[in-house]
């Protein structure tokens, strides 16, 4: 049975990229799941190729003079199979030499997959648990503030107030215990600093990049004007988040979305931290207990050896690099090795774009490759600014049982404030 393509999902530019695309395969050798799984349907230019070869078959000039041919289903199930075995990292795009932008193109692909029921169905039903609950996991989103319930301060007063900043917790670290800890440490800093902050509890809804990556993101702009309206409603004049995949999405598609100013800021906790620090609001030592490893009941000891993972949305699809470098220098006694490929080649860590519920062994493949490139500086640690990169590292770091630790930037700056205790 053939189908036939309907094109009013791209702009007039992803369709004149199609034929810009010279084929020279530039994407092919840095694409990091093509890396790991060599079929032809993952890497850029066989998507490419695909969908231009689709419109020409419908639309091009022998479609015109002799009718168009139909595409077969087969064919656009190979073809979606591929599309969704990606992170959406744009690696890709950072080596186009035509400067082709992928990202969006990938996401207008996946729509188009979608609209057309080829979409995996764990994405199909991810878009409707989360417009029924309004958060990834599923749970009662009353219960976004579970995670500062050990907080010295509990999770009163935190929720429902005005103040001149909003931190908005995102899904993961909300309703995943394992990420719990980045909350906790950014909110303790935070309030170290004497920095003034609400949370929106309940009220803070799946920010819809999940939703967006899928290609189901139809329902985002309602997701957007419920958080957007929440924030304005405690008046504050900035947001921040630690996940960055909230971040790009607060900032780059909410006022797309919307089709106005959001009327605040919108920052990463990266950035807010390091100005903190500099300003000289947080007094910074070594270690605590608890930290990669115990200090010594005397004398000196060497350097800690941290390697930092740069989050694809924070790093290639942000721009943000040096604000967290910037901190984990500040710190006392902490020695920053670089991996091989890091800021805008940086690798993926395997967690991005869904991949993990569409092909959960090649997000785990890509995670072995990151942290052996981590394992390769002699680093003791590799710190990251992105709960889910937290989460699909430590992961691969316990399936491969390896002793390194995977931390958080929030977690390390919070062990090495001075405070009491």
């Amino acid at each position: 049975m053939s189908v036939s393509l309907k094109l009013g999902g791209y702009t007039a530019r992803q369709l004149m990229e199609l034929d810009a695309c010279t084929r020279c395969g530039e994407c092919v050798a840095w694409c990091p799941a093509f890396a790991e799984r060599r079929e032809e349907s993952i890497h850029p230019l066989a998507k490419i190729a695909c969908l231009k070869g689709w419109v020409e078959r419908q639309y091009g000039l022998r479609a015109r003079l002799f009718g168009r041919r139909g595409i077969e289903e087969a064919e656009v199930a190979r073809f979606s199979q591929g599309l969704y075995q990606c992170t959406l990292c744009t690696r890709c795009r950072e080596v186009c030499p035509v400067h082709i932008d992928t990202r969006p193109l990938w996401l207008a692909m996946r729509q188009h997959m979608a609209g057309m029921g080829a979409a995996p169905p764990a994405l199909s039903a991810l878009g409707e648990r989360v417009m029924a609950r309004h958060n990834i996991a599923g749970e009662d989103n009353a219960g976004r503030l579970g995670w500062a319930a050990n907080l010295p301060q509990g999770a009163e007063g935190l929720a429902g107030r005005r103040a001149e900043m909003v931190y908005f917790v995102g899904c993961v670290a909300s309703f995943y215990p394992q990420a719990y800890s980045i909350p906790q440490s950014l909110a303790q800093t935070l309030e170290a600093a004497g920095v003034g902050f609400a949370v929106l509890g309940g009220e803070e809804w799946c920010c819809g990049f999940p939703l967006l990556a899928a290609g189901v993101g139809s329902e985002a702009a309602a997701l957007a004007r419920h958080n957007v309206e929440a924030v304005r409603a405690t008046g504050a004049s900035t947001l921040v988040t630690a996940c960055p995949s909230c971040y790009h999405t607060w900032q780059r598609d909410y006022p797309r979305l919307l089709g106005e100013p959001l009327g605040f800021a919108v920052r990463h906790a990266t950035e807010v931290l390091a100005e903190l620090v500099e300003a000289g609001r947080l007094k910074l030592r070594p270690y605590t207990v608890g930290a990669v490893r115990e200090p010594p009941l005397r004398g000196g000891q060497p350097p800690l050896r941290l390697t930092y993972h740069d989050p694809c949305d924070l790093g290639r699809n942000s721009g943000i690099y040096e604000a967290p470098r910037r901190l984990l220098r500040a710190i006392p006694g902490v020695e920053l090795r670089e991996m091989e490929d890091n800021r805008e080649l940086a690798l993926c860590c395997g967690g991005g774009g869904d991949l993990e519920m569409a092909d959960a062994a090649l997000s785990a493949a890509m995670a072995r490759r990151r942290l052996a490139q981590a394992q390769a500086t002699g680093a003791e640690a590799i710190v990251s600014a992105c709960q889910q990169c937290k989460r699909t590292l430590s992961a691969a770091a316990r399936r491969e049982g390896l002793s390194m630790r995977v931390l958080d930037i929030t977690e390390v700056l919070w062990r090495s404030v001075a405070h009491d205790g």
